[in-house]
């Protein structure tokens, strides 16, 4: 029986290599990115390398219902595996950072993700099978000084993704938050890209190591997975130290690294 998977943020980074690692376990894909050049050469790739369908679809996820109208797109077409990986971030303080760009933000980790799953887990409910994988982040589980919206709205995701994967028991369909920490993709240039240069470089993760630990969770069926040994460290270092140090742990990482 032919699957279909559907991807969003599959022009790059963990979207595309979670879309090449689909594509080799036969299913048909439905990729979805903002930046239709990019999109284009991922389908050429996947095309070239592997035998299955392949479609793309150009969307602005930031934009009020748009889940709506990707579904409609697709006709509604059944997906047996969700990928929610589109996201971006913003540096700075909360009073100083454009409030356009936060609006959408927002929208996309949360409004459009939430939207977008709850219109493919009914679904999925019905016909007893399916996977879901949110691309969280590190991010999820700490206080975010100078990139609060995107610590929080990362926070969301983890939170979510942990309460419908527990509602979702007993369904066959699982719910996976991968939760990566600094990863080697695009996102590092868009998110200093008002600073003089981006100078992470310590626990850089490589994206297509990211996205295999990621992607044999989601088929484990686990309810998060959080790559690299230094990561699942910090995710664990409220519960011993202060909110607050944490907070200022997290600040100055943020000041000395943008």
């Amino acid at each position: 029986m032919i699957k279909t998977a559907l991807v969003t943020g599959a022009a790059s980074g963990i979207g595309y290599e979670l879309a090449q690692l689909l594509a080799k376990d036969a299913y048909q894909l439905i990729l979805v990115d903002i930046d239709a050049e990019k999109l284009v050469e991922v389908k050429s790739d996947i095309d070239r390398d592997f035998n299955v369908d392949v479609r793309i679809l150009v969307k602005d996820l930031s934009r009020p219902n748009i889940a709506e109208e990707l579904m409609s797109d697709i006709d509604n077409k059944p997906i047996d595996v969700l990928i929610n990986n589109a996201g971006f971030g913003l540096f700075g303080s909360f009073s100083d950072t454009n409030w356009e760009r936060e609006s959408e933000m927002l929208h996309v980790h949360v409004i459009t993700t939430t939207h977008l799953t709850k219109l493919i887990l009914k679904g999925m409910v019905e016909r007893g099978s399916g996977r879901i994988l949110n691309v969280s982040s590190l991010a999820g589980f700490l206080p975010g000084p100078l990139m609060s919206i995107y610590y929080a709205s990362k926070g969301y995701m983890l939170s979510f993704s942990e309460a419908i994967a527990n509602e979702l028991k007993g369904t066959g369909v699982t719910v996976t938050a991968l939760c990566p920490g600094p990863t080697k993709t695009g996102f590092q240039e868009t998110v200093s890209e008002n600073s003089s240069e981006n100078k992470i470089t310590f626990n850089m993760a490589c994206a297509k190591k990211v996205s295999v630990y990621g992607y044999k969770a989601m088929l484990k069926g686990k309810t998060y997975a959080i790559p690299g040994v230094f990561n699942k460290f910090l995710a664990v270092l409220p519960r011993f130290i202060s909110r607050n140090a944490v907070a200022s742990l997290v600040r100055k990482i943020q000041e000395e690294n943008r």
